[in-house]
């Protein structure tokens, strides 16, 4: 057995992030949010019409 360690508080990280960046990631964001929907439909059987999936960009 190993040596018991005590657990150490957790800690805030602070990060700054541009105005650019932020439309970004929301932007990708709402994009995999349309993908999981079209991948759920097409699991449960129910799409009716393919939607068309836009290409993300690579990230920096």
């Amino acid at each position: 057995m190993g040596t018991v360690h005590a657990a150490r508080p957790a800690q805030t990280l602070y990060v700054t992030i541009h105005r650019e960046e932020l439309r970004q990631l929301k932007e990708e964001r709402d994009l995999l949010k349309q993908e999981l929907a079209q991948l759920r439909q097409l699991t449960q059987g129910t799409q009716t019409t393919p939607l068309p999936i836009k290409q993300r960009a690579p990230h920096a």
